[in-house]
């Protein structure tokens, strides 16, 4: 899969993943707090941050294997400083990346505007949620509230991951940073 890829995008999909290992570790403390107030479905409103980091590395670098990877490696970096969940979040990742890299397979690897970024954010939120949904034991709970808890994610997977990693990437891409990646040169031809 790396085959064809150029060394600066192994590097910076390698730096976007340790970045985004480090935000998903500080963000699962902030969800902690926030579920001590109004129980679990409080994940639900901020987790599309934990999808962020396929969409961004995806929309900037465009080549397949993008947001699985990158979402797979931060799992793997945040495992290592710390998740309380051990290696079983790398399989999260692996989940979560799936579900974003299936909304760039569906295009062909060919599309990524705003409808499919935010496309990659809920496929991310469906495989997430129903791992969540047999691992977690959510059959427990009322039909009603899992309903609300699924809208939620997917919502949070479309907003913060989708359309807050385009917001992201467009504000990188204005520095300068990111000249000589395909999200640049996009961007030339469109500009």
């Amino acid at each position: 899969m790396l085959k064809s890829w150029k060394l600066k995008e192994i590097v910076l999909l390698s730096i976007l993943s340790v970045v985004f290992a480090v935000v998903y570790l500080a963000f699962v403390h902030a969800g902690n707090l926030w579920a001590g107030l109004i129980g679990p479905i409080a994940y639900e409103w901020i987790f599309g941050i934990w999808f962020i980091v396929s969409i961004i590395a995806a929309y900037i670098i465009r080549r397949p294997g993008a947001a699985f990877l990158s979402e797979v490696l931060a799992a793997t970096i945040e495992m290592m400083i710390g998740n309380a969940i051990g290696p079983r979040i790398i399989l999260v990742g692996i989940i979560q990346g799936l579900g974003a890299e299936s909304a760039f397979a569906v295009t062909g690897y060919k599309r990524y505007d705003l409808w499919v970024l935010m496309l990659a954010g809920f496929g991310a939120a469906v495989t997430s949620f129903a791992y969540t949904y047999v691992m977690g034991g959510l059959n427990a709970l009322s039909p009603t509230y899992v309903a609300t808890m699924f809208a939620l994610r997917a919502t949070s997977g479309m907003l913060i991951a989708g359309l807050g990693g385009k917001i992201l990437s467009d504000l990188l891409l204005r520095t300068g940073a990111l000249d000589g990646y395909a999200l640049a040169r996009q961007d030339r031809m469109h500009g």
